[in-house]
Protein backbone atom coordinates (compact mmCIF):
# COMPACT_ATOMS: atom_id res chain seq x y z
CA UNK A 1 0.00 0.00 0.00
CA UNK A 2 1.43 3.34 -0.61
CA UNK A 3 0.68 6.65 0.90
CA UNK A 4 0.66 9.59 -1.71
CA UNK A 5 2.12 12.51 0.16
CA UNK A 6 -0.15 15.31 -1.69
CA UNK A 7 -3.59 13.82 -0.52
CA UNK A 8 -2.50 14.04 3.00
CA UNK A 9 -2.82 16.70 5.69
CA UNK A 10 -0.43 17.29 8.01
CA UNK A 11 -2.85 16.05 11.31
CA UNK A 12 -3.31 12.90 8.97
CA UNK A 13 0.18 12.59 8.18
CA UNK A 14 0.79 12.10 11.79
CA UNK A 15 -1.57 10.55 12.98
CA UNK A 16 -0.82 7.36 10.29
CA UNK A 17 2.64 8.09 11.81
CA UNK A 18 1.33 7.47 15.36
CA UNK A 19 -0.80 4.30 15.04
CA UNK A 20 1.88 2.79 12.99
CA UNK A 21 4.42 3.59 16.21
CA UNK A 22 1.73 2.23 18.28
CA UNK A 23 1.40 -1.33 16.04
CA UNK A 24 5.30 -1.13 16.15
CA UNK A 25 5.32 -1.05 20.24
CA UNK A 26 2.80 -3.84 20.34
CA UNK A 27 4.67 -6.20 18.11
CA UNK A 28 7.51 -5.58 20.35
CA UNK A 29 5.57 -6.62 23.48
CA UNK A 30 5.10 -3.20 25.01
CA UNK A 31 2.07 -2.80 26.31
CA UNK A 32 0.42 1.22 25.15
CA UNK A 33 -1.01 2.78 28.23
CA UNK A 34 -1.80 6.28 27.33
CA UNK A 35 -1.71 8.18 23.60
CA UNK A 36 -1.29 12.02 23.22
CA UNK A 37 -1.76 13.00 27.32
CA UNK A 38 -1.71 16.32 27.36
CA UNK A 39 -0.82 18.85 30.03
CA UNK A 40 -0.58 22.34 30.55
CA UNK A 41 3.21 22.05 29.28
CA UNK A 42 3.00 20.05 26.51
CA UNK A 43 1.85 16.54 24.99
CA UNK A 44 3.95 13.24 25.21
CA UNK A 45 2.95 10.94 21.92
CA UNK A 46 3.03 7.80 24.02
CA UNK A 47 3.20 6.15 26.92
CA UNK A 48 3.75 2.27 26.98
CA UNK A 49 5.15 0.07 29.33
CA UNK A 50 7.99 -3.34 29.78
CA UNK A 51 5.67 -5.29 32.18
CA UNK A 52 8.31 -7.92 32.51
CA UNK A 53 11.00 -5.33 33.45
CA UNK A 54 8.71 -3.00 34.61
CA UNK A 55 9.88 -0.42 32.37
CA UNK A 56 7.51 2.63 31.51
CA UNK A 57 8.39 3.99 28.58
CA UNK A 58 8.11 7.96 26.65
CA UNK A 59 7.71 7.88 23.31
CA UNK A 60 8.46 10.78 20.91
CA UNK A 61 7.12 10.12 17.22
CA UNK A 62 8.30 11.97 14.32
CA UNK A 63 6.33 11.29 10.95
CA UNK A 64 8.38 12.19 7.89
CA UNK A 65 7.45 12.56 3.78
CA UNK A 66 10.77 13.73 2.88
CA UNK A 67 14.34 13.94 4.43
CA UNK A 68 14.23 17.84 4.41
CA UNK A 69 14.32 17.97 7.86
CA UNK A 70 16.63 14.99 8.77
CA UNK A 71 16.57 12.25 9.81
CA UNK A 72 14.70 10.45 12.71
CA UNK A 73 18.70 10.63 15.01
CA UNK A 74 18.19 14.41 14.30
CA UNK A 75 14.31 15.25 15.57
CA UNK A 76 14.59 15.39 19.02
CA UNK A 77 16.98 18.57 20.24
CA UNK A 78 18.48 18.84 23.34
CA UNK A 79 15.09 21.19 24.16
CA UNK A 80 13.11 18.96 23.31
CA UNK A 81 14.46 16.24 25.25
CA UNK A 82 14.14 18.49 28.04
CA UNK A 83 10.86 19.19 27.53
CA UNK A 84 9.62 15.36 27.58
CA UNK A 85 11.49 14.47 30.92
CA UNK A 86 9.79 17.02 32.67
CA UNK A 87 6.56 15.92 31.03
CA UNK A 88 7.50 12.25 31.57
CA UNK A 89 7.89 13.19 35.39
CA UNK A 90 4.70 14.84 35.60
CA UNK A 91 2.63 11.55 34.54
CA UNK A 92 4.80 9.37 36.65
CA UNK A 93 3.73 12.39 39.83
CA UNK A 94 0.35 11.20 38.88
CA UNK A 95 0.91 7.81 39.16
CA UNK A 96 0.36 4.53 41.75
CA UNK A 97 2.64 2.28 39.70
CA UNK A 98 6.01 2.20 40.25
CA UNK A 99 8.60 1.75 37.46
CA UNK A 100 11.82 -0.06 37.65
CA UNK A 101 12.97 2.05 35.03
CA UNK A 102 12.31 4.95 32.66
CA UNK A 103 13.14 5.15 29.12
CA UNK A 104 12.78 7.99 26.07
CA UNK A 105 12.17 6.45 22.91
CA UNK A 106 11.97 8.25 19.40
CA UNK A 107 10.20 6.36 16.90
CA UNK A 108 10.75 7.81 13.29
CA UNK A 109 8.29 6.85 10.99
CA UNK A 110 9.16 7.41 7.16
CA UNK A 111 6.19 7.99 4.74
CA UNK A 112 6.19 8.23 0.72
CA UNK A 113 9.59 6.69 0.00
CA UNK A 114 8.85 3.56 -0.29
CA UNK A 115 5.82 1.60 -0.73
CA UNK A 116 5.44 0.18 3.14
CA UNK A 117 6.40 3.15 6.15
CA UNK A 118 10.03 2.66 6.94
CA UNK A 119 9.95 3.02 11.26
CA UNK A 120 13.31 3.65 12.69
CA UNK A 121 13.25 3.02 16.72
CA UNK A 122 15.96 4.91 18.80
CA UNK A 123 16.00 3.15 22.50
CA UNK A 124 16.90 5.45 25.28
CA UNK A 125 17.70 8.32 24.05
CA UNK A 126 18.11 10.71 27.67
Amino acid sequence: MTFPKTSWTRAEIGALGERLAVEHLQSSGLRVLARNWRCRYGELDVIAADDTARIVVFVEVKTRTTDRFGGVEHAVTPEKLRRLRRLAGLWLARQDTRWASVRIDVIGVRIGRRPIPEITHLRGVG
